[in-house]
């Protein structure tokens, strides 16, 4: 079987739990994951929508040009359609916006206009005001406006909410997304919410934009409004889309949280996504930490970490914005040079009796020992596991340590840092081996993770 273009691979996105960013949460965290679409991002499905829909209005002509005000996603899933059904595209998009985004639509492509961030909306420099420009300049074209285009809340009325009810088997109890054009929550906000008004619909907003205070006062403040880079999410206009009716909570998160929990998303989960994804899981585990544990909770990750190899994924680019801490950036070479001890390993070897090992735990204050055959390490002891069989039978410590060893403990790169040797860290494997430039080799415990960040 084959399709006819790639526009009908859009929709139908797996649902994936999520269990390490999670594991303090009662409740079950399901990510419907945006990216599977063809443009890897939710905008595939408004975009199809809107120019369906304009071709069905007469807006949109054949050979017409396709205009549109984007943060990057919706101009991906036009410039795709558009290549299909024969249109051209001219995006304009806020210079704020990632180098890969802009790459992309031109690659694609589309014809992109570069204008600046902090300018009001009505500024004609804006790229709202230079969208709608255009749209009078150029013959046979029209400005979709994602913002004020009520397809867009449609597209997820018609597809993602349908999806999201079928995927849980009607379990979902809440749903979390951030909230730009606010046509992604609302579509699926109002589906839900018919086929259970018990449903919350919890929005993600970030500091600098309007929403928060929209939706908890019905006003809206202007010294709230403010330049942020979280790209996706908040704005400082009010689209036609929203309708405060549907949501019933607004979390707010940083840039920073939102970049952090984007890189344990793909460090932890495996999920490669974009910085408002981070958003709307840090909002997603804020509100969930009290939820019971027969809680469905559903967040949408919208696009894919492609977008941010500059900065959500760039160490340089994060430590200079203040969003990686030192401690975040230490290596396990590092670890090892803030160790008290800096010795190489105490090892055991394989036909030592394990009444040898016990003496080198005593003497030197340890709870594992790798062993060593000749120069390879081929397993390893903790005293867990010595008192569990010395507690069954005391004279098997005359017994050579290679007939009760464990796996030997994984080595690591000098350059592997904290938050992945931390991963690797768990009951079933206490400690690394590092095999130092010297050619040393040295242990690292949860004790010394815990004494590198204490300092």
């Amino acid at each position: 079987m084959w399709h006819e273009s790639i526009l009908e691979l859009v929709g139908n996105t797996p649902l994936v739990r999520l269990k390490n960013v999670a594991s303090h949460i009662r409740a079950t965290i399901l990510a419907k994951i945006e990216y599977f679409n063809p443009g890897q991002s939710v905008k595939d499905r408004i975009a199809i929508k809107m120019i369906e829909d304009a071709e069905r209005k007469g807006l949109l002509k054949p050979g017409g040009t396709i205009i549109e005000s984007t943060s990057g996603n919706t101009g991906m899933g036009l410039a795709l359609a558009a290549i299909v059904k024969g249109y051209r595209c001219v995006f304009t998009v806020a210079d704020k916006q990632s180098k890969e985004k802009i790459d992309i639509l031109r690659a694609l492509g589309a014809e992109v206009i570069v204008c600046p961030t902090n300018v009001p909306p009505d500024d004609p420099r804006s790229y709202y005001s230079v969208a709608k420009r255009l749209a009078e300049e150029i013959p046979n074209s029209v400005y979709l406006n994602q913002y004020d285009n009520l397809s867009n809340r449609q597209a997820h009325y018609e597809t993602t909410g349908p999806e999201i009810w079928e995927q849980t088997e009607g379990k979902v109890t809440h749903f979390v997304a951030g909230m730009g054009t606010c046509g992604t929550i609302v579509g699926v906000g109002r589906y839900l919410k018919e086929k259970n008004p018990s449903i919350q619909i919890i929005g993600v907003d970030t500091y600098g934009s309007l929403f928060q205070k929209l939706h908890e006062t019905g006003e809206i403040d202007e010294s709230e409004i403010y330049p942020y880079l979280t790209e996706g999410i908040g704005e400082d206009i009010v689209p036609a889309n929203l309708d405060l009716s549907v949501i019933d909570k607004v979390i707010k998160v940083t840039d920073k949280d939102a970049a952090l929990m984007a890189r344990r998303l793909a460090r932890l989960e495996g999920l490669f996504v974009g910085w408002s994804s981070g958003s709307a899981v840090h909002a997603a585990l804020e509100y969930a930490k009290d939820l019971p544990s027969d809680a469905v909770v559903v967040v949408l990750l919208p696009d894919h970490g492609t977008r941010y190899l500059g900065k959500v994924y760039n160490d340089t680019w994060m430590r200079d914005h203040g969003f990686l801490e030192e401690d975040a950036l230490l290596t396990a070479e590092e670890i090892i040079k803030r160790k008290s001890d800096i010795s190489p390993v105490l090892t055991v070897n394989a036909d030592d009796p394990l009444s040898k090992a016990i003496e080198i735990m005593r003497r030197y204050n340890i709870s594992q020992i790798p062993v060593v055959d000749g120069e390879r390490f081929v397993g390893s002891v903790t005293e867990t596991r010595l008192l569990n069989i010395l507690v069954d039978e005391p004279s098997l410590k005359s017994h050579p340590v290679k007939e009760f060893m464990s796996d030997p403990f994984p080595f690591v790169l000098p350059s592997t840092r904290i938050d992945i040797i931390s991963k690797m860290i768990t009951p079933r494997t206490p400690a690394v081996l590092v095999r130092m430039p010297d050619n040393s080799v040295h242990i690292i415990t949860k004790f010394d993770l815990i004494n590198a960040i204490a300092g």
